[in-house]
């Protein structure tokens, strides 16, 4: 039996949205993965590092799964019900999990580490990676680039100016890795295929990612929700498109 508008938006506005795992999403939602696989290309580097941090780890979830861990493990979280939720699955796995704010400084040491990742930063400090890398040291993340799930986006916000459009242009993060002093040595984007599949995720989903549409509530698109939900109903499907980009940038030396 066909679930009603009201019973999906209802369902979905009360699940908890802790962490960064997307898995209540199964069979409501998909999403094309990047071809590079982020994560197993982490655990590749974790594995020949000796000291690494993860900034923004988020629930811990992608850094959990990314294989064995250097002597030195340490990752970074700001939303506090994410700190506990990473310190909760990191910590027996050998990891430190360090409360910060996501603003300058990092409370760690110059040339603390050899690795710096980071999956989907909400911000990058460069200057900071910069100087807790070690000469020869490398920050390896995916980010989301310019106007990912924009689709989404604009159906709730309206046409976006180009500037906001165009903000995360990967080639905007090369120039700002070279000038805090790092040597790019790959930089990949690719424009990824997203589709709602019933209005619950797509609540969900704006819960959740919550810069995509700021202050979204169920109240207050409650009939923007209601309209999308006819165009899912009869398209069986919102079709959206999200953008990564991988970057890797050197420290000079060793």
């Amino acid at each position: 039996m066909e679930r009603s508008f009201e019973e999906l938006v209802a369902e979905a506005d009360e699940v908890s949205v802790a962490g960064w795992d997307f898995s209540w999403l199964d069979g409501r939602a998909t999403e094309q993965r990047p071809s590079w696989g982020y994560q197993r290309l982490m655990g590749e580097r974790l594995a020949r590092a000796s000291a690494a941090l993860d900034i923004q780890t988020g629930g811990g979830e992608v850094l959990a799964g990314a294989g064995a861990f250097p002597r030195v493990m340490v990752a970074t979280e700001s939303w506090p019900p994410n700190v506990a939720k990473a310190t909760e699955l990191l910590h027996p796995l050998g990891a430190v999990v360090v409360a910060d704010e996501d603003e300058p400084p990092l409370p760690f040491a110059d040339g603390a580490f050899d690795l710096v990742t980071s999956r989907h930063p909400v911000t990058v400090w460069w200057d900071e990676i910069a100087r807790v890398l070690r000469p020869g040291g490398t920050y390896f993340s995916q980010q989301v680039g310019p106007a990912s799930v924009f689709e989404l986006v604009e159906f709730f916000l309206g046409p976006q100016p180009e500037e906001v459009r165009r903000a995360r242009h990967p080639e905007d993060a090369r120039r700002a890795a070279e000038a805090a002093g790092l040597e790019v040595a790959d930089l990949r984007f690719e424009k990824l295929r997203t589709e709602f599949l019933d209005i619950g995720a797509v609540v969900y989903f704006l819960r959740k990612v919550v810069w995509m549409v700021p202050g979204f509530t169920v109240a207050e698109y409650r009939e923007k929700l209601r309209e999308l939900d006819g165009i899912i109903r009869r398209d069986g499907a919102f079709v959206a498109h999200t953008t990564r980009f991988l970057i890797e940038a050197r420290k000079p030396g060793v």
